[in-house]
This record gives structure tokens, sequence and C-alpha cells, in this order.
């Protein structure tokens, strides 16, 4: 019986990887119709417990979800077969860009796709940013966090300083009163969750401080830098670019932002979770092994998260400072997405096609439920057309 599980999770999850494009909204969608409607392994219920148990741990929430489907159905085998299935298309399609970015990436005719690309991709961005405002800015004092985060961000602070106590200052500010009613006391389902985390993620952090970051990185140098990333990811992949942007260009000097929004758009009209950028980095930074340590390390924490917390997750989402903590979390990662686009725009956005791109990209996501992969396709499409004319 186990077997034919995890088969049937191994093809499921390979066609999944391999047909998801869109972004995370659009694979959960996917998930939901194949494993609720048409399989019916779980019921809705279940379903929506495991996604919200997916958005209170840091990671890609698609993957978590992908991961907890295989433990339901077939432990812990299954955990492990279904996240690695999720991933691996878009492993194997994002390395094949990369090979084709770095042997043809300066030709004119792969230059000008890409000077498409690029606006859209923002325009993409914006509208994810903008969607994700709307439903994580719910009162007044989660607008002013906003606004203190994306003013960290822009003095130059670090994205996961700013993520973690952001959180930490938003629930605190938003518990204050209940918590003096209910006596300060954390629920005992978060005090047993926090117990198992900290049992892995001190040594993780002592190892991360003794660890020097060089300007040309070796492979331990990339696994730990994606491992890291990936241990602290709140917010989905988008909150992914605020981490490169911050490490990758400004701190370390691996890439230029150049490289960084090439890697973002090829990302973006690649299937699977946006995650799987770090294929690309990799493979710029340490050819095809250090793809394969890059994928490897930034889903790594995923795997661990829903191993230790599965027992617990579905309870923590009843917990009154969990649920303030990720509220104000969501907050902090759409302000860091905003800022991070802001200097992504300044190095896209440069003359009128690129701005003409833009606008139209925008035009088109807000009027129709266009699947985002194909604006970035006509992007670079409409990049090579107006490279013919000039």
């Amino acid at each position: 019986m186990t077997g034919s599980r995890l088969r049937e999770l191994a093809v499921l999850f390979l066609k999944l990887g391999a047909v998801s494009f869109g972004g995370p909204a659009a694979h959960i969608a996917l998930i939901e119709a194949e494993i609720v409607r048409k399989r019916q392994w779980v019921t809705r219920q279940q379903f929506l417990d495991m996604l919200g148990a997916a958005n209170l741990i840091p990671g890609p929430t698609s993957t978590e979800l992908a991961i907890n489907v295989g433990f339901v159905r077939a432990g812990w085998p299954g955990l492990a077969v279904a996240g690695v299935s999720f991933i691996l298309p878009a492993a194997l399609i994002t390395g094949a860009f990369a090979w084709l970015y770095v042997r043809f990436g300066t030709l004119p005719q792969a230059a000008a796709a890409l000077a498409g690309i690029k606006p859209a991709v923002i325009a993409v961005i914006t509208i994810a940013i903008w969607r994700l405002g709307k439903g994580a800015v719910k009162d007044v004092g989660l607008g002013i966090l906003g606004v203190l985060v994306l003013a960290a961000f822009f003095l130059g602070l670090n994205p996961i300083a700013i993520l973690f106590g952001g959180g930490a200052l938003g629930m605190l500010a938003r518990r204050t009163t209940a918590a003096r009613a209910a006596s300060g006391l954390l629920p005992w389902p978060v005090l047993r969750a926090g117990t198992r985390l900290a049992s892995f993620w001190r040594p993780l952090v002592a190892a991360v401080a003794a660890v020097p970051l060089v300007a040309r990185p070796s492979l331990g140098q990339i696994a730990l830098f994606f491992f890291k990333v990936g241990a602290v990811l709140y917010g989905g992949g988008y909150v992914l670019l605020a981490f490169l942007e911050q490490g990758l260009v400004r701190q370390h000097a691996w890439l230029t932002h150049q490289q960084l929004l090439d890697a973002v758009a090829i990302g973006q009209f690649t299937p699977g979770p946006v995650l799987s950028t770090a294929t690309l980095i990799g493979y710029i930074l340490g050819g095809a092994p250090g793809a394969a340590v890059a994928t490897v390390a930034i889903f790594l924490p995923s795997f661990v998260y829903v191993a230790v917390l599965a027992p617990l997750l579905f309870r923590l989402r009843q917990s009154p400072w969990m649920a303030a903590f990720l509220d104000s979390v969501n907050v902090c990662a759409v302000a860091l997405m905003g800022g991070v686009t802001f200097r992504l725009g300044a190095d896209a956005l440069r003359g009128w096609p690129s701005w003409i791109i833009a606008v139209a990209a925008l035009a088109v996501l807000l009027r129709w439920k266009v699947n985002p992969a194909w604006v970035v396709l006509a992007g670079g499409l409409a990049g090579l057309a107006l490279a013919a004319f000039r």
C-alpha cells in the first residue's frame, strides 16, 4: 500500500512541478484541484488546515503544502517523495535556462529578450505586492509598521532582522491588551513548538556566525548562504528578492543587480517554486555543482520545519499570539518586496521601450486574469520586436 501511494505522490507532484506556472497562488489552486476535488485524498477542511500551517512557518508555502500532503498520504517517506518531486522539474528546467543564460546571455538576441522580460517581471511583482498588501494591511497599526519597515530597508538594515524584529514588534503591540487579560502566557502548543525549533536553530545560528563569506564563494559558502535564506524566509517566494538583493548584491558583491534581475526574470517564466531561482544563481556562482548545492540548501529547511512541527502545526493556528506574529510578518514581507522592486525597477526601466512594456503588462494584469508566465513571455517577444526596429 505504501509503495503504491509513494508512486502516486511521485507521479502527481512531478506533473504539478512541471506545469505549475503562475506563482504560489496558482500552485495551491492546482494542488487543491488534484487532492481535494479529483482524488479526494483529504477533505477541504483538512486542506485548509495544511495551508494555514504552511503559512505559519518560513519557506515557500506551496512547496511546504506539497510536503505536508506527502506526509498525510504516506508518512515520512511520502514527505520526502512529494517535496522532491514537486521541486525537481523546476530545478531541472531552471538549470537548463541557467546554462543557456551563462553561454548565450550576452548575445544581442538574448539581451533583447531579457530587456523586454525584465520590465514585465517588474509589473508582475508590482501586482503581487498590491494584491498581497491589500490583504496584509488590515488596520492602521499594520500600515504604520509597513512604513517603518520600508524605511528600515532603505536605511540598509538586514532583511532577516527586519522580518523578525518587525514581526515581534507587531505581535507585542497587537497582543498587549489581550496578553494582560490572559496573564501574558503563551499557549502550551506554542511553547512546545518554540522548544523544538530552538533545539536545531541555535547551532545553525552559531554556524552561520562562525563562517566568513568572501567575494568568491566556495560550494560550502553557497550552501550556507542559501540554507540561511531558506531557514528564515517568511512571506513567500517574492520576498526572496529582498534577501538575495541584500546578501548577494550589496553585502557580498557576488552578483550585480543586472544578474539578479535576469535570474528573477528567468524564474518567472519557469514552472514550480519561485525559489528555484536559487538554481540559476548557484549555476552562475559555481557551475552545475553550485546549482545543485544552492537548490538543495534553500529547500532543505522546508523539509526540516514540516518534519519537526507536523504534530503541532494544526494547533498553532489557534494561538492569538501566533496569529498576531503572522499578521505582522506578512506586512513586513510586503514592505520588503516593495523596497526591492523599487531598486530593481531603477535598473530595469531605462528608456521608453521598457516603460511601454511595463505599463502594458500592468494594464493586462489588472484588466484580465492572465497567467503571469504569459505576460513575461510576451515581454520577451516585445523586447525582440523593439530591438529589430532599432
